[in-house]
């Protein structure tokens, strides 16, 4: 729902955020410290699956804040560009749209320049293979403040940027939200000036976000370069993880890459290497997708995800690839890939890649073109909170579930709903069951809500003012009702200081979407 809303009322809110800044950058709101702590910025805190066995905390941030801190950090961005050495691979700033970052520059991409190195050639090459402990979560606010400073130093963006992460942070000192475009570049922007270092240095390095390939002539010089490296991160508050550090002959170096990248695995090569980003709203998509569509005619999906199935541990990348697929295939193929990704016994070996599994059932079961198969597709999801309910523990995985399953209802998939909605903490999870419910036409489920409406948070309220739209008569008199609390319980801090409010551009949007 925030996605679409930025999405077609993009020039008011960005119209809206740039206002705010140059308020603040030109001093009408007041001292620009005191107004930044004088904010309240809403975000939740969500888990999600990463790795086989590992999780990690992600940050879902107000739509109108997520939309800010990216503004900031593109900014940044452009100022730091320039700064970046050719060997820090990760989120390149793009030089033209759709996205911030340039798509060619990969971890894949990395990883095949250092196996470029002409001193992999020596006799005796050594490569360490290394990565920053808890990158993101120890990144420390005053230093970063300091770095962004250096790029504007006459703006108030570093004072901006560090305000808004204390409050993502809860006051904390230090800490990146994980999941937003601005927390990728302020990550960068924090290691441009350690990158700077291990060139002046002389050092042999690569770096993919936190992921470091250093190139050595000799072991000796390997524990030379290890140094270099931990000083220079420790000057910035950082440290190395000792358990992920290791150093391997150049033979083995190029022996494990070619593992990783897949060379010599005929069968998944051609589908590693396909670029599966379709932009539906691009002036020629339809021509995109029968391209697309027609890559698939020589690659054997089913045969693909069978190897998968069979490995003790499945690849993530070849997983999230058959994910970005299914759309691709035809109904026949589709399905009985879908069978295979959501069978009870194999989710659990699958469930590092639910996130990509779960967006790819979900782009076949939105799509009209599928319909022979949605019968079959909706008794593969009912059996999961039966089956793998542990899977449905992590909120960001609980979201992709609901999301699937909003399109039709069933007494199963009610009593679902229900029982996650009465059971949850998370404003997100709250507001997918409703998503559900209004896609259900559940008058019961709104009238209920409705009548709770002063207990909601700002974001359960939103989406049932979307949803009201579904109910005749009884919403739009609901939507009349509550009409006046509207720029008090959607306030942002900000309406006296900009033209425009945000609660005023969503109350339209919801109007015009009707």
């Amino acid at each position: 729902m925030d996605a679409g809303f930025v999405k077609e009322r993009a020039d008011d809110l960005a119209a809206l955020c740039l206002d705010l800044f140059q308020n603040i950058e030109t001093g009408k709101v007041g001292k620009a410290v005191n107004f930044m702590n004088g904010l309240a910025i809403a975000a939740e805190r969500l888990l999600v699956p990463s790795g086989p066995h590992g999780f990690r905390i992600t940050t879902k941030i107000h739509p109108f804040w997520n939309l800010y801190l990216n503004g900031l950090g593109l900014a940044i961005a452009e100022a730091n560009e320039s700064q970046r050495s050719d060997r820090a691979h990760s989120y390149r700033l793009a030089s033209e749209g759709p996205g911030f970052f340039d798509r060619s520059r990969s971890w894949r991409t990395y990883k095949l320049a250092t196996l470029n190195e002409l001193d992999l050639d020596q006799e005796g090459s050594v490569v360490i293979q290394t990565d920053i402990s808890s990158f993101y979560e120890h990144i420390y606010h005053h230093r970063l403040e300091n770095v962004v400073k250096d790029l504007a130093p006459a703006s108030t963006v570093a004072m901006q940027i560090d305000r808004i992460l204390s409050q993502l942070a809860a006051g904390r000192s230090f800490g990146l939200p994980v999941g937003g475009q601005c927390a990728r570049i302020l990550a960068e922007v924090m290691m441009t000036p350690i990158d700077r270092s291990l060139t002046d240095g002389g050092l042999v390095w690569h770096r993919y976000v936190d992921d470091y390939t250093l190139i050595c002539r000799s072991r000796q010089e390997a524990y030379k370069a290890l140094s270099n490296l931990s000083h220079a991160l420790a000057d910035y508050g950082l440290s190395l993880n000792r358990s992920k550090t290791t150093i391997l002959s150049a033979k083995h170096y190029r022996d494990f890459v070619s593992a990783q990248l897949g060379d010599g695995e005929d069968a998944s090569l051609a589908l590693r290497e396909l670029d599966l980003h379709f932009d539906p709203y691009s002036d020629s998509a339809t021509a995109e997708y029968e391209k697309l569509k027609q890559s698939f005619e020589k690659i054997d999906i089913s045969f693909l995800l069978d190897l998968e199935r069979e490995k003790s541990q499945p690849d993530a990348f070849v997983l999230a690839q058959i994910g970005r697929a299914l759309k691709f295939q035809e109904p026949g193929v589709a399905v009985q890939l879908c069978a295979t990704l959501l069978d009870p016994n194999n989710l659990d070996s699958f469930r590092a890649s639910w996130s990509k599994i779960m967006r790819g059932v979900y782009a076949v079961r939105a799509n009209d073109e599928f319909a022979s198969i949605f019968d079959a597709i909706d008794n593969l999801l009912d059996h999961i909170p039966g089956a793998a309910p542990h899977l449905l523990v992590p909120e960001a995985n609980m979201l992709h579930y609901l999301r699937a399953i909003r399109f039709v209802r069933k007494d199963i998939r009610g009593t679902f709903v229900r029982r996650t909605y009465d059971a949850t903490t998370s404003a997100s999870v709250r507001r997918a069951c409703i998503d559900c419910w209004r896609h259900w036409r559940d008058r019961s489920s709104f009238t209920r809500l409705r009548n709770q409406w002063q207990n909601l948070g700002a974001d359960e309220q939103r989406m049932v003012w979307l949803a009201a739209g579904a109910f005749g008569d009884e919403g739009e008199k609901s939507r009349k009702q509550l009409r006046g609390t509207l720029s008090q319980a959607w306030r942002l801090g900000i309406e006296t200081t900009t033209k425009g409010d945000f609660a005023s551009f969503y109350e339209d949007w919801v109007n015009n979407a009707g």
